[in-house]
């Protein structure tokens, strides 16, 4: 073979091993490469993960100390109890700030100093009606009540002494700063009424006794009343459209019978 046709075979040979090793280059990246649909997809760091299931024990809901404690007609509070760390947030108050009935548990008083700043910042002016009260004077409220308007009234609206959820210093009651619709119903039409309800949940609060919910908390809807349950759970119960006794699966408290 002269030194022409070898030169000529190498050539050949050169260009048959690079179309092979480029085939084998280009199988190697479709198999490797993630494939939305097909087999070849790899796992990533960057995949998207379920998210993990709302952790319901994080608090206790008998603690009468917890955030999460679920107080009404069929739990009472132990006989007397106070909370130790109240105190009157830095906001607007009906009352002066030496009212024991103007004070919160620190840590709702904080999350309250922000929501009603950032109610400021949209123009909403927000004040507290009422928040701690002790069981001798939810039994004064209370009492009032039945004799203007009879028990059975009396208690679709207002707690006997021990079953108020004011008693935790977790739970206020809001209103304008101009007391317009005081402690009533038409709070819930006003702007200030319609943020709260909005944007409550954002500073860990929920509206306790929804429109419509009287057979699952027990009351009348109080759009005023909102009670401190920390940022995850309020997001959960905004998300899910759920009381407090359903998302924990506690009885409807509808009445004091069962006690």
């Amino acid at each position: 073979m002269n030194r022409h046709n070898i030169f000529g075979l190498v050539l050949v040979i050169v260009v048959i091993v690079g179309s092979l090793i480029g085939l084998g280059f280009q199988t190697n990246v479709l198999s490797t490469n993630p494939d939305e649909s097909g087999p070849g997809k790899r796992s990533s760091q960057f995949d998207e993960q379920a998210p993990a299931p709302f952790n319901t024990s994080a608090y206790s809901i008998d603690d009468a100390t917890s955030p999460w404690v679920v107080v009404n007609k069929l739990r009472p509070l132990p006989d007397g109890y106070q909370p130790a760390d109240l105190r009157a947030p830095n906001v607007s108050l009906r009352l002066g700030a030496s009212s024991s009935e103007m004070r919160l548990r620190d840590e709702a008083a904080t999350a309250l100093e922000a929501m009603f700043a950032a109610a400021k910042e949209d123009g909403i002016n927000l004040m507290i009606a009422s928040a701690f009260r002790s069981q001798a004077t939810q039994a004064s409220l209370y009492n009032r009540y039945v004799s203007e308007d009879g028990q059975a009234a009396a208690d679709t609206y207002s707690a006997r002494p021990g079953h108020s959820e004011h008693q935790t210093g977790w739970a206020l009651d809001v209103e304008p700063a101009t007391r317009e619709c005081e402690v009533e119903v038409c709070f819930g039409d006003l702007k200030e009424g319609q943020w709260v309800a909005r944007r409550a949940h954002e500073f860990g609060f929920i509206i306790r006794y929804e429109q419509g919910n009287d057979a699952l908390t027990g009351y009348t809807y109080e759009p005023w009343h909102i009670r401190y349950v920390g940022k995850g759970l309020a997001a959960e119960l905004k998300a899910t459209n759920q009381t407090m006794e359903q998302f924990f699966g506690l009885p409807a408290p509808v009445s004091y019978g069962a006690l």
